[in-house]
């Protein structure tokens, strides 16, 4: 089995105030409650013959239920998670309403040991979010995205 590769979409809005980016919750009883580690850049898992820019507008659609956003994708790079996962990440301007997104759903046995399966979202909300305010509450190593992005923006 090959490593673990994940894609995603970093949308950005210019506002009066500076640039807010769309992050979302994930969804499920492990982040239930949580704020802190529990939201991400929109992404998802892709195999060795999907390109990452093609995986990450899929996973777009995935999570959110929207179509991604047309435009001129910035490459963002990629971290390496604590698990060992390859997140590549690309930045889009775009400006959405996160109430028109209808997430994507994910099932597991829930109460474990239980035998009941139950229906999660993938990502539960999302939040239009400052830089600043965005980076402590995603997963470790992805707030170096929005380094990355406001390095670009701001040459």
């Amino acid at each position: 089995m090959g490593a673990r590769r994940s894609a995603g979409l970093l949308l950005y809005r210019t506002r009066e105030d500076g640039i807010e980016v769309l992050v979302g919750h994930m969804g499920g009883p492990f982040f239930m409650g949580r704020e802190t580690g529990a939201w991400s850049v929109p992404k998802g898992e892709y195999g060795p013959q999907e390109r990452s820019e093609d995986a990450a507008r899929r996973e777009f659609e995935e999570e959110l239920g929207l179509p991604p956003p047309e435009g001129l994708l910035v490459p963002l790079g990629d971290i390496v998670q604590r698990g060992g996962k390859t997140v590549t990440v690309w930045a889009i301007e775009a400006d959405l309403d996160p109430a028109d997104a209808v997430p994507g759903t994910f099932t597991m046995e829930w109460p474990r040991g239980s035998g009941t399966v139950r229906a999660f979202p993938e990502m539960d909300r999302f939040a239009w979010l400052s830089p600043d305010a965005a980076a402590p509450l995603l997963v470790r190593g992805q707030e170096a995205f929005l380094d990355r992005l406001v390095r670009h923006l701001t040459g």
